[in-house]
């Protein structure tokens, strides 16, 4: 099968912008002609093998970069907007959303917002919120939407944070303990410690600089946790500029954003990147190893597997998703090609939903999606005790996945027969943009398609997709 040509007109001007050059200096460097170079940068033509070759010599720019997965993210993101019925045309062809998202992600990400903006305007008039009757009324993501977009985009890796706890784990870490690291560290900054018989997983006194810690929770979550206010204190102001760099529109979302960078810090820190990418690659990403070796748990160990995105150091792009017993996403990322739906659930048909069935155990799937992208993926259920009778029990089940052509670097393929087609199981994003037409698990009729209902025929739906 031919390679997909590959047309990268934004990562292209973003290059020249950076290094300061014009069309026709750049096209020198690249040893293209002007024309040619404009017709790249304006996807009308493809990227060629030569420019790839040249961008990594010259500039030294990581070549996985020219394919990033921030595009497919656009359309799919896109996709699922225009299935809204407020937009009663027709969905544009597929090609048209790829255009715009290479050519123009900035418009892109303007009509995301522009819909998410109607969306929230249309459930507060539905429920009659009083946020009319205020003087800020004008709509705006929630403050938890904001901050998810914004590591969505971000390829769920922030450089400086991963390097910072990368630098904290290999420097005052190098004994071998990150916990005792993490204590000592606090200690200096005049925070003493204390383990005590709490459900609060965590509570910092700033009056009388001491951390409270349960020790009921896990051993994986103590050590986390001591790690998150190592960041808070030690790294507040490597936070704050990340934070100022993103401007969210209000401080709740700054709030939860920097507690999601402090999280971020406290995974990297836990698995500093270069070590652990060496063990994934080590162990063929057996995420048990992993939680052995790093003092880690299996969930710590798949969110920080789809973070590794480094330029120049990339592991395999993974998508990671959590979601709760009812079915919603929780967490979500996707390196891969596969996005998730924003709103609603994921698809029935992923082996994540059975997870709950059968806790404890590791539920192998290979599945392919309409477009015709294959993947594996491993789920497995999460629970998370208080650490005492009677508390309630907080369940969830996680999924960690990749494209198909990486399951040689798997552990958990092994056995599994990737070369019968038969073997993928058909599965989608939501039941609201899925184009798939005799799914038995379909819970609504797709959005953008029409519909024939027959009363005297009834097959798998009481209806038929044209």
């Amino acid at each position: 099968m031919a390679s997909p040509k590959l047309y990268a007109g934004a990562k292209l001007r973003e290059v020249r912008t950076r290094v300061g050059l014009t069309q026709k200096d750049f096209a020198a460097k690249l040893g293209v002609s002007l024309p040619y170079l404009n017709q790249m940068e304006n996807n009308n033509r493809p990227v060629s093998t030569s420019v790839v070759l040249s961008l990594a010599q010259e500039f030294g720019l990581d070549v996985t970069e020219l394919s990033s997965g921030d595009g497919e993210r656009l359309v799919s993101d896109m996709r699922e907007a225009l299935a809204d019925p407020v937009f009663a045309a027709d969905m544009p062809p597929l090609a048209d959303l790829r255009l715009a998202a290479s050519n123009a992600p900035a418009l892109a990400h303007a009509f995301l917002d522009l819909h998410r903006a109607y969306r929230q305007t249309h459930e507060r008039l539905a429920s009659l919120d009083e946020a009319l009757g205020r003087e800020d009324a004008r709509a705006r993501p929630s403050p938890w939407e904001e901050v998810r977009d914004f590591f969505h985009y971000c390829d769920n890796y922030i450089d400086a944070v991963d390097r910072a706890a990368e630098h904290f784990a290999t420097a005052e870490g190098r004994h071998g303990n990150i916990r005792v690291a993490a204590v000592s560290s606090l200690a200096n900054a005049g925070i003493n410690v204390i383990f005590e018989d709490t459900d609060t997983l965590r509570h910092f006194d700033r009056a009388r600089g001491t951390l409270h810690i349960s020790n009921r929770a896990a051993h994986q979550s103590q050590t986390f946790q001591l790690l998150l206010q190592v960041a808070l204190i030690r790294q507040n102001a490597l936070l704050d500029a990340t934070l100022d760099l993103a401007r969210f529109h209000s401080k709740e979302a700054r709030a939860i954003a920097k507690i999601g960078l402090a999280n971020y810090f406290a995974g990297a820190a836990l698995m500093p990147y270069g070590p652990f990418l060496e063990a994934a690659q080590t162990t063929r990403h057996d995420l048990e190893q992993l939680a052995t070796g790093f003092g880690a748990s299996i969930e710590q160990v798949c969110h920080r597997l789809s973070t590794l995105q480094r330029p120049g150091a990339k592991g395999i792009p993974f998508f990671f998703v959590r979601v709760d017993q009812a079915g919603t996403i929780t967490k979500r990322h996707s390196a891969t090609r596969l996005q998730f739906a924003r709103f609603g659930g994921a698809c029935p048909l992923w082996n994540v939903h059975r997870a709950f069935e059968q806790p404890g155990q590791f539920l192998r799937q290979l599945a392919e999606t309409p477009d015709g992208v294959r993947y594996v993926s491993l789920a497995r259920d999460v629970s998370k005790t208080a650490g005492r009778f009677g508390a309630p029990v907080r369940r969830y089940a996680i999924a960690l996945g990749c494209e198909v052509k990486h399951a040689p670097h798997l552990v958990f393929t092994d056995g599994l027969d990737i070369g019968r087609d038969a073997a993928f199981e058909p599965i989608g994003i939501s039941c609201r943009i899925c184009e798939r037409k005799l799914c038995h698990q379909r819970s609504v009729p797709p959005l953008e398609r029409q519909l024939s209902v027959d009363p005297d025929t009834r097959g798998v739906l009481p209806y038929a997709v044209r």
